[in-house]
């Protein structure tokens, strides 16, 4: 992949911001008020999958009872309580920073909500190394292929020298339909064993990458 690639879409949660277990602690407390049985780390790397109302009807919650949207903003309630404890995984910032020493342009694309990722991003000093940040929106999750076409429209990327890096087999997904190559990191929210199903390149973590992106 080396000397190729000139872009880079990272996706946020996951792959550069650290909230997984805050993630499953938001879930949970979900979950225990409903008396459905709580995940545990390994069955939320298995379950955890986008659009998330699927995932969350996979792991128990009844939407002929209780609308989506009533869990959805009580989990939103919880993780944006919380995370601001969340950090950056190991090394971001060195990479962030040896990626645009090598001129590669630098975007953020994510399924979390435009004004909270913006603030989320900001808080952390990292948001000088974008072109620019994309986040949905709504509080939902849905899906984040409109934006990411929008993207490589609107800053002219060239499908063939971008990488998306992500965290999900929903990362995959959008690289495919921007016909870009795809690094998954298996740190994040879903199990190595179903990222490597995908046949992107996966790496167990974010440190592994310029090695793979510029072969150093």
């Amino acid at each position: 992949m080396r000397n190729q690639i000139e872009n880079i879409i990272w996706d946020w949660n996951g792959t550069l911001l650290d909230d997984r277990e805050l993630c499953i602690r938001s879930i949970n407390k979900l979950l225990k008020a409903r008396s459905l049985p709580e995940l545990t780390l390994e069955r939320y790397l298995n379950v955890f999958g986008f659009p998330v109302k699927d995932y969350y009807q996979r792991i128990g919650f009844d939407f002929e009872h209780e609308p989506f949207d009533i869990p959805a903003n009580q989990f939103i309630d919880h993780y944006s309580n919380e995370i601001e404890q969340c950090e950056l995984h190991n090394g971001v910032k060195e990479i962030l920073y040896k990626i645009k020493e090598k001129g590669s342009k630098q975007v953020v694309l994510s399924a979390m909500e435009q004004s909270k990722l913006e603030q989320s991003i900001s808080r952390l000093n990292i948001d000088h190394f974008f072109e620019t940040i994309s986040g949905l929106d709504n509080d939902y999750a849905a899906t984040k292929e409109a934006n990411g076409i929008a993207l490589i429209n609107q800053l002219q990327l060239s499908s063939n020298k971008t990488v998306l890096i992500g965290d999900t087999t929903h990362d995959f997904e959008v690289a495919q339909k921007l016909n870009c190559a795809c690094i998954l990191i298996a740190n994040g929210h879903q199990h190595k064993t179903k990222l490597e199903k995908t046949g992107a390149t996966t790496l167990d973590s974010l440190l592994d990458l310029p090695a793979v992106i510029y072969g150093k």
